[in-house]
């Protein structure tokens, strides 16, 4: 039986590979998207998710576009990264779709009936506007998986990774909310790096994995000058894959608190570790993944897709 997923993003090279590796996977179920300023502004992560939905064939999945920018903060986009339209790399269709009417914290609290993983690959917004908004919505939400965070690396900053660093107040909101959280941080996504070689085993098969190619070969080059990597990590394709297969990543139940008030720490998560604390333990940490059997189940299911 398929476990229900809403994805919660700022597509985003990862996060449309994410959105494609959900479509591939009998596990999960993907009843909706919705979207967030993060990598780029809200109109364009928008725009991203109905592009990759067109290019795989399911505008049948409902879109709604949430938050225009953090909850106490201007946004910073990742253009650096991602390029100016959050998907550089391949010509990918236009969108036949529309986004569904409401705001995505409203519509969440719709959507979030239980047994439904909420799988959030970006700036934590949307989910500390729905936990404001409609309180309720913790009583049947059993689970959130979110890609984000770090134990000791940064890569917006020396201390942050960029999802937390965007809205760190939003992150704070969600992790002292009581749901339980599975945090797929930095540590493990640097861990299981997709290669030109990988890509190459996609680029001739359909047209979902000939756009996954292309993304990765612009995504590649990033983090070749930036890191001197020999692929890239598909950070947020790891959350959905947690979900698919539990057994891929190794967890440490611990407490995570978000620091939002520090000159050279801001939006770091602050990982308990080695339980030195006695702080809740609020969060479940990923700390080492299998990334061959990761690589393996995103070529295998992204080259079954059209």
């Amino acid at each position: 039986m398929s476990t229900p997923i809403v994805i919660d993003c700022d597509p985003g090279h990862d996060d449309a590979i994410a959105i494609l590796l959900a479509l591939a996977s009998p596990e999960v179920e993907l009843r909706g998207i919705t979207t967030v300023a993060g990598n780029q502004t809200l109109e364009k992560t928008t725009r991203n998710a109905l592009k990759v939905l067109e290019l795989a064939g399911r505008t049948d999945i409902p879109v709604a576009a949430g938050a225009d920018a953090p909850l106490k903060r201007t946004l910073c986009v990742a253009a650096n990264v991602h390029g100016e339209s959050g998907l550089d790399g391949p010509d990918l269709p236009e969108p036949t779709a529309k986004p569904v009417a409401g705001h995505a914290a409203d519509v969440l609290a719709e959507w979030l009936e239980p047994g439904v993983v909420l799988v959030p690959t970006g700036p934590l917004t949307n989910v500390a506007l729905l936990f404001e908004r409609h309180p309720d919505v913790k009583e049947r939400l059993e689970r959130i998986v979110w890609m984000g965070g770090a134990i000791a690396e940064g890569n917006v900053t020396p201390a942050a990774e960029f999802n937390a660093f965007v809205d760190p107040e939003a992150a704070a909101l969600v992790f002292s909310s009581g749901i339980p959280v599975t945090m797929i941080g930095l540590d493990i996504t640097h861990q299981a790096l997709f290669t030109r070689a990988h890509a190459d085993r996609l680029r001739g098969t359909g047209r979902a994995g000939k756009a996954v190619a292309e993304l990765s070969d612009f995504f590649q080059r990033f983090h070749e000058s930036r890191y001197g990597f020999d692929g890239s990590p598909i950070h947020d394709a790891l959350a959905v894959a947690e979900v698919i297969d539990p057994t891929l990543v190794t967890r440490l139940e611990c407490n995570v608190e978000i620091e939002t008030a520090s000159e050279y720490c801001d939006g770091r998560t602050v990982v308990d570790r080695w339980l030195v604390t006695d702080g809740p333990k609020n969060a479940r940490v990923g700390i080492a993944v299998d990334a061959r059997r990761f690589l393996e189940l995103l070529v295998e299911r992204i080259s079954s897709l059209p």
